[in-house]
């Protein structure tokens, strides 16, 4: 009976399910998905929005800025496109009146605007663009030689001559030859001649006609080198461009000391009529 009992034990152990310790392992991962599963289930997922890409419109600026750029540049006129546009035109003396009536207008009262005025007899006949520097000379001047003959003073001229530059100057100083005669002619600008050696020259000296641009000669009359009271002509060179088609009177500094020049000794001797102006 007790064999029989370790028998129906043994067989009673061999009926049951043999468990691998994996088992347990793979149970466990098993319910743990699970639990992932079910949580990933109960919360929604949530999309991350993407901004939408902002669209730049770089076209039209550019465009704007070009046709600013454009619209400015176009303001800016040269003096020298204004001019060869126009025909050029002799001047004449209402021409250097309201050009002293511009500049002194909005500093000056009006008794002082009419002190500058000028009357028509201060002028000489003005150049048509016909004539020479000789022939013009020759026609406001018929009595140059007697003058010429007749000036024994020191430290004067006769005759001044004003023009922008230099160069301009030794040109007008070459076509007057048909002009001068016997007679010195002075050059009155600052390149290459220091002031003192002209004021020099004039006072050890007799000149007839001096040559030369308003900012030198506005110097001289300053330092007392230059006596305007035996001087009885002055020349603009009026008409006269140059390689960017601008007058004298175009040129800002070359006008101020013109204006300089003129207020400060030439209007008043041509009030009382012993200096007259000319323009060529």
């Amino acid at each position: 009976m007790l064999e029989g009992m370790i028998l129906n034990h043994s067989y009673f152990l061999l009926s049951l399910p043999i468990l691998d310790p994996s088992d347990d392992e793979a149970i466990e991962k098993a319910s743990d998905s699970k639990t992932t599963q079910q949580d990933s289930d109960s919360k929604p997922a949530v999309k991350k929005k993407r901004k939408k890409p902002t669209e730049c419109f770089l076209s039209q600026p550019e465009e704007k800025q070009e046709n600013t750029v454009k619209a400015k540049k176009r303001k800016k006129k040269k003096i020298s496109d204004i001019l060869q546009k126009t025909a050029p035109k002799p001047g004449v003396p209402a021409d250097l009146q309201n050009l002293l009536s511009q500049h002194f207008g909005e500093n000056r009262s009006v008794i002082e605007i009419e002190e500058l005025k000028l009357s028509d007899s201060c002028f000489l006949p003005a150049n048509d663009l016909t004539h020479s520097f000789s022939s013009y000379l020759k026609e406001i001047c018929p009595k140059w030689a007697k003058l010429r003959r007749n000036h024994k003073e020191k430290k004067s001229v006769v005759m001044l001559v004003i023009c922008s530059s230099a160069l301009r100057s030794l040109e007008l100083i070459k076509s007057m030859t048909a002009f001068k005669g016997d007679c010195r002619v002075l050059k009155l600008f600052a390149k290459h001649i220091k002031i003192k050696e002209q004021m020099n020259m004039l006072e050890k000296g007799v000149f007839h006609i001096g040559v030369g641009t308003p900012g030198r000669v506005k110097a001289l009359v300053e330092q007392d080198g230059l006596c305007l009271n035996s001087t009885k002509y002055m020349i603009l060179d009026w008409n006269w461009r140059d390689q960017k088609l601008r007058r004298m009177m175009d040129i800002p500094e070359i006008k101020k000391e013109t204006i300089d020049l003129l207020e400060m000794s030439i209007i008043k001797l041509c009030r009382e009529g012993s200096v007259k102006l000319g323009l060529f």
